[in-house]
């Protein structure tokens, strides 16, 4: 991979047919890129899944590869979305040490990022957060001090952005009384 190779989002809306996860999968790995991350969900019509795929490429391979992707029966669609033209979150389950003089530090760190206290044991709890990348980049070096027994992220899912037009408004004659 050369210098210029940056993240790519791709949505890519398949068939929901077995089988088809390994098909895309291994075009990405026959081409030797790099998946960052893979998420794959249902649409709301239950015959199709969405996948969200982040992989670091160059344009013209990346090219080349949603060309060879559009050639496969089971997919129907694919849009590459700019990080500044989606909508794009990520989901952490993180397990962290808390003695009890640190958790009330812990849990306030977790208030700090609206994230979720969803178990709590003796010695440890375990935090979900959902947000950017960036986001839980950034929970994750806060709490590495205290010490991370576990951590699972989903990788990144992803939309795009609605648009912002501004609505027009029609004037309204006065109803005379």
């Amino acid at each position: 991979m050369s210098a210029t190779a940056r993240p790519h989002i791709l949505s890519v809306t398949v068939e929901n047919k077995f089988g088809v996860l390994s098909r895309v999968a291994g075009l990405f790995s026959r081409r030797g890129f790099n998946i960052v991350s893979l998420a794959v969900s249902p649409t709301d019509d239950e015959r199709f899944s969405r996948m969200t795929i982040v992989v670091d490429a160059d344009e013209t391979p990346l090219e080349q590869v949603t060309k060879q992707l559009n050639k496969l029966i089971p997919v129907i669609k694919i849009v590459e979305l700019s990080p500044s033209e989606a909508v794009e979150r990520e989901l952490l389950l993180v397990t962290v040490k808390a003695t009890a003089d640190t958790r009330s530090q812990i849990t306030e760190l977790a208030a700090i990022f609206q994230a979720k206290i969803e178990d709590v044991g003796y010695d440890a709890v375990t935090i979900l957060v959902a947000g950017t990348p960036a986001k839980l980049d950034a929970i994750t070096d806060l709490l590495q001090p205290f010490g991370i027994a576990e951590l699972q992220r989903t990788g990144r899912v992803a939309l795009p952005a609605l648009s912002r037009r501004p609505a027009q408004l029609r004037a309204v004659k006065a109803r005379e009384a």
